[in-house]
């Protein structure tokens, strides 16, 4: 957005202002928070950030000012791992797990992440657009301005395809700014079934090398886990991945230690995500290696678990930890981070601080976006929250409520509640 505009009024804003870097340790904790502050923006970027007592002193007499009137000012959200591209839901299958059986057992029966893959393939590619447009706009009012997303419901070449392209359209036509990654390596599809083998082929010979040749991805991703894929698929998936310039992420330790951490570790991904059975090797392998891990408490929730990640002993190892949703029709059906970081405070005792650092600046840089977003410093893209609270720290403790107020991407308001 060309033009220059400034925010002022705000009880509290959280710069995340800081090393050019991931936080670790004690930094997670060090979120730049100002009082009584304001923001200037200049052609959709941040200008300067500061108490606005100084600012005011800075602007020309016309420049348009917004009034927050005492609400609290942070980054957008990084969204840092989603399936936000799909069609229909899982209801039926959260009312069989409401009844007692588990994610498994409706696996087994052909639910699951099969199930979503008949719908993905089911629809055409507008009305996939239209469905995740919808969950665009979702994200948005959550605070949300940047989301990874995922393929891995279509299963074959053209439908992983167009879940891609699908994700990359959002990005055209919503505000969004939207990462893609590619997750043929998600289950084996029906056809395949008991051919895993031969499907692993499909992924590293067909479906790889089609995806870079339309760079419709940065990452590669696969579910490691009992019934899906194993360690030798990842270690031959990601090679092929990495041999055509797309960086690795990794689902693993999700339903069971597998040594999914070392894993990921030994393969040198990006992130590792899940991680609700990672015990202490698997933490200090992603420590020595420097994988951020993707901590997902959402689907510990949403299926009825009570074994969080370990956040605590990851903070302590000094890994950059990230938190992100998980969004999903299936697993963990919520497009919210405030939830999220309700559920890292109440469940995996991190702080309200440290939780607001893994969803943005963290997160920012386990998608290699952490040079343009997730911190509000001079240079940045002006993608910002204002929320209906004075204190931060209501954003995870009043849980339930859409405290976002105004939502501004690139200096341009994407979503608002406030009549202006």
């Amino acid at each position: 957005m060309k033009g220059r505009f400034a925010v002022a009024g705000c009880a509290q804003i959280v710069t995340l202002r800081g090393p050019a870097r991931p936080r670790v340790g004690g930094e997670l904790s060090e979120i730049g928070l100002l009082r009584d502050a304001g923001l200037i923006v200049r052609d959709g970027r941040i200008e300067t950030v500061g108490p606005w007592e100084e600012l005011r002193r800075s602007l020309e007499p016309e420049t348009p000012v917004i009034d927050a009137e005492g609400r609290t000012l942070t980054p957008g959200f990084v969204d840092a791992h989603t399936h936000a591209v799909f069609a229909g839901s899982r209801a039926n299958e959260y009312e069989l797990r409401a009844k007692g059986a588990t994610y498994q057992e409706i696996a087994e029966r052909g639910g699951g992440i099969l199930s979503s893959v008949r719908a993905v393939r089911a629809a055409g590619e507008e009305a996939l657009l239209r469905s995740s447009l919808r969950h665009a706009q979702w994200m948005l009012r959550s605070g949300t301005t940047t989301a990874e997303i995922k393929s891995g419901y279509g299963l074959s070449l053209a439908d992983e395809l167009k879940m891609l392209r699908v994700a990359r359209r959002l990005e055209e036509e919503s505000p969004l700014r939207v990462v893609t990654t590619f997750l043929g390596a998600h289950a084996v599809p029906s056809e395949f079934a008991g051919r895993t083998a031969e499907y692993e082929t499909q992924v590293i010979e067909t479906m790889l090398p089609a995806v870079a040749r339309e760079s419709l991805a940065a990452f590669c991703d696969i579910f490691v886990e009992d019934r899906y894929f194993d360690a030798d698929s990842a270690r031959r998936v990601m090679a092929r991945a990495k041999a055509l310039g797309l960086r690795p992420r990794l689902h693993v330790d999700q339903l069971r230690e597998s040594g999914g951490a070392a894993l990921a570790a030994e393969l040198g991904a990006k992130t590792a995500d899940h991680l609700e059975h990672t015990g202490p090797e698997g933490i200090a392998a992603l420590a020595r290696a420097g994988v951020q891990p993707v901590l997902l408490p959402g689907s510990v929730y949403a299926l009825g678990h009570s074994k969080y990640p370990d956040a605590r002993a990851m903070i302590e190892a000094g890994l950059a930890v990230v938190l992100a949703t998980d969004f999903n029709p299936g697993s963990s059906p919520t497009p919210s981070i405030p939830a999220v970081l309700s559920l890292a405070c109440t469940q995996m005792r991190m702080t309200p601080a440290e939780a607001m650092t893994a969803a943005t600046i963290n997160a920012a840089y386990s998608l290699d976006r952490g040079d343009t977003v997730g911190s509000l410093e001079p240079g940045k893209q002006a993608d910002f929250v204002l929320w209906d609270v004075p204190d931060y720290r209501e954003i995870p403790y009043f849980f339930g409520v859409e405290h976002a107020a105004e939502v501004y991407v690139g200096g341009r308001r994407a979503f608002t509640r406030v009549p202006r």
